[in-house]
């Protein structure tokens, strides 16, 4: 049976679910990144995660040598053919995170826009990490930006509606022990869809002690894409470089 991840990231739905994340968060993030972290152009990067492409495709434009992983075919497919479009060579790769095994090592390695958290336990979450670190040179880097736990607790939205041309998209969410379930509903005059988010809510302290368990020391946090300063209470995002 397929995991939650493997149905819903494979839909048409799920983009358009998801068509707000703009290009300026992303550029944002890209240019935080570069500015705290020394990395040369042709530098090996690594995307776990990728999705439709939005990061390897900038690190690819400013002169970096990327591998994108991901295991929904359909955002792999987009990312390509905009990777296309482009002239940009990018190696796309699709795959499960728990399941990768790479020859090569990296310079750098992300894990962007709450990328992790996914599976159903701890073990397998933790090993995207040490998968990372397995996989990063000496001295390499490895960023992860996921949401601040405290921060959304304190501002959870329970219902949210969006409307696109032709369905209305309505989505619930709730906190389910340590996990936060989305339940999306699509709507059309067609038919209605029904889809689900599962991720693991990681606190600070357990997302540092998960990369420090694995060998990476912490370099720098940030509560923003804009490079804000990490506050526990009023953040939201944490983002965390560390380095091999």
């Amino acid at each position: 049976m397929a995991e939650w991840f493997e149905e819903w990231f494979n839909t048409e739905e799920y983009l358009n679910v998801y068509r707000h994340r703009n290009e300026d968060d992303a550029k944002n993030l890209f240019d935080l990144i570069t500015r705290n972290i020394p990395i040369d152009e042709g530098s090996k990067v690594l995307d776990l995660a990728c999705g439709a492409g939005r990061h390897s495709i900038l690190f690819a434009k400013n002169g970096f040598d990327v591998t994108g992983i991901d295991i929904s075919e359909n955002l792999l497919n987009v990312a390509k053919n905009t990777a296309q479009e482009l002239g940009l060579s990018i190696n796309f790769i699709k795959s499960d995170l728990r399941k990768l095994c790479l020859s090569e090592s990296f310079h750098l390695i992300i894990n962007l826009f709450t990328s992790f958290g996914y599976f159903e336990n701890d073990e397998e979450n933790g090993e995207v990490i040490k998968l990372a670190s397995r996989h990063l040179n000496d001295n390499g880097y490895f960023v992860i930006d996921f949401f601040n736990f405290a921060y959304l607790n304190k501002n959870l939205i329970p219902v949210s509606y969006d409307k696109t041309k032709d369905s209305i998209i309505k989505q619930e969410r709730v906190f389910e022990g340590n996990r936060i379930i989305k339940r999306i509903s699509i709507t059309s005059k067609a038919n209605e869809k029904h889809y689900y988010e599962s991720i693991r809510t990681y606190c600070k302290d357990e997302l540092l002690s998960l990369i420090m368990k694995n060998q990476l020391k912490i370099q720098n946090m940030f509560g923003d894409y804009l490079g804000g300063k990490f506050d526990e209470a009023n953040s939201p995002r944490i983002i965390i470089i560390s380095k091999k």
